[in-house]
């Protein structure tokens, strides 16, 4: 019984070791979730901004929470600013209003997202061809070369790949475009999280099938892929992204 007793106590006191944290970092997120209100240091103008309060959360579990801007109303035109309205944003009050702001960082750009899945595909082309990877894919598979020929001269390879390359490059957009924020480093991380899931899932369904030489043919292939879809999706320049007129019209003006 006593036994019994010690176990329930540890077993409650690491419940409450483990929420705490969580309590701590749900609260900041809550801080730093709404838009605010502030005076644009570029154009002396109002705008308004937003938190990304999943990194100020996270950050807070290890010290003074990390702020950096997410949204603004005048992005993804002047996404490269260097944030310096981030000390007013701080002295502002959070506006539940402002969530209807149509945040036009919160949309797919279907341009960089194409042209990524063709890299992609173009990549895969030359990594399968006979003077890269394919003797060795061949062996892995245990193909013939006049059956990889043939397997070559065939469409449903070709649109199998086509599509998850596109797939996976909707994806990742899909995501800078939930978490608010498309940049290169962004998408370079969001992309190779994804890969890292969808590969250990694959891995997880088929390891007993494929084998060794095959995992890392495929493996880093698609990890070089995928990467290479996060850097233009998340990177896209800023003269791909279609602004409104008014925007336009502040650039041409500068």
């Amino acid at each position: 019984m006593l036994l019994l007793f010690g176990c329930i106590l540890f077993l409650a006191g690491t419940v409450v070791i483990l929420l705490l944290p969580v309590l701590w970092a749900e609260q900041t997120y809550r801080t730093y979730r709404d838009a605010r209100a502030v005076n644009c240091p570029e154009t002396h103008a109002r705008a308004a901004v937003r938190f990304n309060a999943w990194r100020a959360a996270w950050s807070s579990l290890e010290g003074p929470p990390k702020l950096q801007l997410s949204d603004c109303t005048r992005w993804p035109e002047r996404s490269d600013c260097g944030q310096e309205c981030i000390p007013d944003a701080l002295r502002a009050e959070p506006s539940g209003t402002a969530e209807y702001i149509p945040w036009r960082t919160r949309r797919i750009v279907h341009m960089p997202v194409l042209l990524a899945a063709a890299a992609a595909w173009v990549l895969g082309v030359a990594w399968h061809s006979e003077y890269v990877f394919r003797p060795r894919w061949m062996a892995a598979l245990g193909l013939s070369d006049p059956q990889t020929r043939a397997l070559a001269r065939t469409m449903a390879p070709h649109l199998v790949s086509v599509g998850a390359c596109i797939l996976f490059a909707y994806g990742v957009a899909g995501l800078l475009r939930w978490l608010g924020s498309r940049t290169l480093t962004h998408g370079l991380e969001v992309s190779a999280a994804v890969w890292l899931v969808t590969f250990a899932a694959l891995m997880a369904a088929t390891r007993s099938q494929l084998s060794l030489e095959l995992l890392w043919i495929e493996g880093g292939y698609t990890f070089l892929a995928a990467l290479l879809m996060g850097a233009i999706v998340g990177g896209a320049p800023r003269w791909v992204i279609v602004g409104d007129p008014r925007e336009r019209g502040h650039r041409n003006v500068a």
